[in-house]
């Protein structure tokens, strides 16, 4: 009878193969092989405040402005659009292809501090930038309690 040398590192990674191919079993499920290929994509944002405002940019490079839609409703800013691909390029012809394409949708919840009927939207070089301007605050009345 043969010994044959144990080797423990041969079970991690038999353990650790098996462990990549559960979850991409599992992203190919939840997603679908379309979208893998495809590429979903959402747009990077950065949100900052001000005194007067809190203003919201997102990179949206080769998006056309007609392409993207910003509403508010019931104190949700929804940001929603398309990156549409380049035709002139024939899809065999890619040696490398990186950037996705697609819808995006994206939903921040806004404080109730934000003045809904002045928000303003611009579109500069790839970047939306959405100002929402806060509701002129009041300063809160003390009422003295009197003690009986």
């Amino acid at each position: 009878m043969a010994l044959v040398k144990w080797d423990p590192f041969k079970d991690l990674l038999t353990i650790q193969d098996r462990m990549n191919r559960l979850f991409d079993d599992f992203i190919t499920k939840t997603r679908g092989e379309e979208d893998l290929v495809r590429g979903v994509w959402s747009p990077a944002v950065d949100i900052y405040e001000t005194d007067k405002e809190i203003v919201l940019k997102a990179e949206l490079p080769g998006i056309n402005k007609d392409d993207v839609v910003v509403e508010v409703k019931d104190n949700i800013l929804l940001l929603k659009g398309e990156r549409k691909s380049e035709k002139e390029v024939k899809e065999e012809n890619f040696h490398r292809m990186e950037r996705s394409y697609g819808t995006f949708q994206r939903s921040f919840t806004l404080p109730n501090t934000v003045d809904k009927d002045r928000v303003k939207a611009s579109y500069k070089n790839g970047v939306l930038k959405i100002e929402l301007p806060k509701t002129s605050t009041r300063k809160l009345k003390q009422i003295k309690v009197e003690v009986k």
